[in-house]
């Protein structure tokens, strides 16, 4: 019994050493530090009362190709070289808009300042090349989800005041089809502990995401999801715990609802790619510099032709810490 005990503490400890949240669970759950239905009340509030201003859609009419940039679990501290590098890749790469999946920021007060500066600095930076104001109130395109690193030590507080919302969806508008108005969709969900959350579950069944915004006559071509954790293990030997298996098939079947071209994912600091039922999941690796010091691929472009088609590829980050 003894060993038993032993063994069973190891491994615990062991998990809690190699997942990407700060706690599990006895079932493997992970768990943050703010509930995941009241995130949730409070980002749908909130998405709400600004869809039409702070989730504008964007405009991709008339471009024979868009591309996107996402970025996975940046753990910014003290240093964010790999930050303002990943804001630079996009804006000098022309990218439509740029996302990332979670663990943005390790929540100390001092970290979110570094975190600041660099969105600060991209912000005037991506002002001055589209001939914006850099004083005046406009959203940058960059749309991050929460992970569970970002609610460690109370870090909702902080996250929602740069970043507001954890549940939402951006349209991109593409053109028209038999004078219906074509958009592809993206669509951010609170996955950050592990777990949806009866709030999040109801609102995704009562179609919450599905028709963002008063638009009349459209169709939905493309949909892009973006989670921060991962759908499927990347590898057997994996500690890091997913859904609960009954909400593991009410996302796939969700995903199969809106038939999803991509879903991003990252937590586990691994690379993985999966097909399944036509859609490509992918789970990116860490962009930190503590947890990845040398350069790397560990971004994501995506590239969307004007039929609709797409392809993506990895991007390498240079940014090393002196």
């Amino acid at each position: 019994m003894m060993i038993r005990k032993t063994i069973i503490s190891a491994m615990l400890s062991a998990t809690l050493l190699l997942t990407g949240c700060d706690k599990v669970s006895p079932t493997g759950l992970l768990i943050a530090s703010s509930d995941v239905d009241d995130r949730v009340k409070m980002s749908h509030l909130y998405y709400q009362e600004h869809k039409n201003s702070d989730f504008n859609t964007l405009d991709a009419q008339g471009k024979d190709e868009y591309t996107f940039l996402v970025g996975a679990d940046s753990h910014v501290t003290d240093d964010g070289g790999r930050m303002r590098e990943m804001f630079n890749l996009g804006i000098d790469g022309n990218d439509l808009f740029m996302a990332h999946l979670g663990d943005i920021a390790d929540t100390k007060a001092e970290y979110y300042i570094t975190l600041d500066k660099a969105l600060q600095e991209a912000k005037t930076k991506y002002a001055k090349k589209h001939n914006i104001d850099p004083l005046s109130d406009f959203q940058m395109p960059f749309f991050p989800v929460v992970g569970n690193h970002d609610l460690t030590n109370n870090g909702w507080a902080m996250w929602t005041d740069l970043f507001h919302s954890s549940f939402y969806t951006t349209l991109i508008a593409v053109g028209k089809n038999n004078e219906k108005n074509v958009y592809d969709q993206c669509i951010f969900l609170d996955t950050a502990s592990g777990t949806l959350g009866r709030e999040q579950v109801n609102l995704l069944e009562q179609g919450a995401l599905d028709h963002p915004f008063e638009l009349g006559n459209y169709s939905v071509r493309n949909v892009f999801v973006f989670s921060h954790t991962n759908i499927f293990r990347v590898s057997s030997l994996e500690l890091a715990s997913t859904f609960p298996r009954e909400e593991t098939f009410f996302l796939l079947n969700m995903f199969n609802e809106w038939e999803a071209s991509i879903v991003f994912c990252g937590h586990v600091h691994e690379w993985g790619e999966e097909h399944v039922d036509g859609t490509t999941y992918l789970t990116l690796d860490t962009m930190c510099e503590r947890n990845n010091p040398q350069p790397g691929d560990y971004l994501v472009r995506v590239h969307v032709k004007k039929d609709g088609s797409y392809t993506w590829e990895k991007v390498r980050m240079n940014y090393t810490k002196e």
